[in-house]
């Protein structure tokens, strides 16, 4: 490898010497980096590295808060939730959803209420239908332990 094949701004670009390549970085005080080796003959570029990092990181940093933040909001019954405490928490749900969020809904059993399961996969399959045009279902209601759990994702906007 005596010779690289030399790219940048402010230098003529051309096939050198690697000590030419060097002495050229040197005279302008920046660095020689190499930026593909596979090429016949390697490719190098005269920049600040520090510099070229530090950039490099910047828009990693500016990509991460671009990136969408998920968030899931729960939202809890127990399986004999009355009529006024479902439309409730239905509206709740409805401004999760319409927000942009997640949403994670469940029937909390307690003691021998275990014994109405079908009650609360009928109140989630009920719910889940409520809010047809705000989201889509995930996951259809499942059991875990005590908890029955459906999870809903919003509709995209048109």
């Amino acid at each position: 490898m005596a010779e690289v094949r030399l790219v940048g701004d402010n230098v003529d670009a051309g096939i050198y010497n690697i000590k030419d390549a060097l002495r050229i970085a040197d005279e302008q005080e920046l660095d020689l980096v190499e930026i593909s080796a596979s090429a016949v003959p390697p490719v190098c570029k005269i920049i600040d590295y520090s510099k070229f990092l530090y950039q490099l990181k910047k828009k990693e940093k500016e990509q991460k808060q671009k990136a969408a933040k998920v968030t899931v909001k729960e939202i809890r019954f127990g399986p004999q939730t009355d009529e006024h405490d479902y439309n409730f928490k239905l509206k709740h749900a409805q401004n999760f959803l319409s927000e942009g969020s997640k949403l994670k809904a469940y029937v909390f059993f307690k003691g021998r209420s275990i014994m109405f399961k079908e009650q609360g996969e009928v109140l989630l399959l009920r719910f889940a239908n409520d809010l047809e045009e705000y989201g889509k279902v995930e996951q259809m209601p499942s059991l875990e332990g005590k908890r029955m759990t459906i999870l809903m994702s919003p509709k995209k906007k048109n």
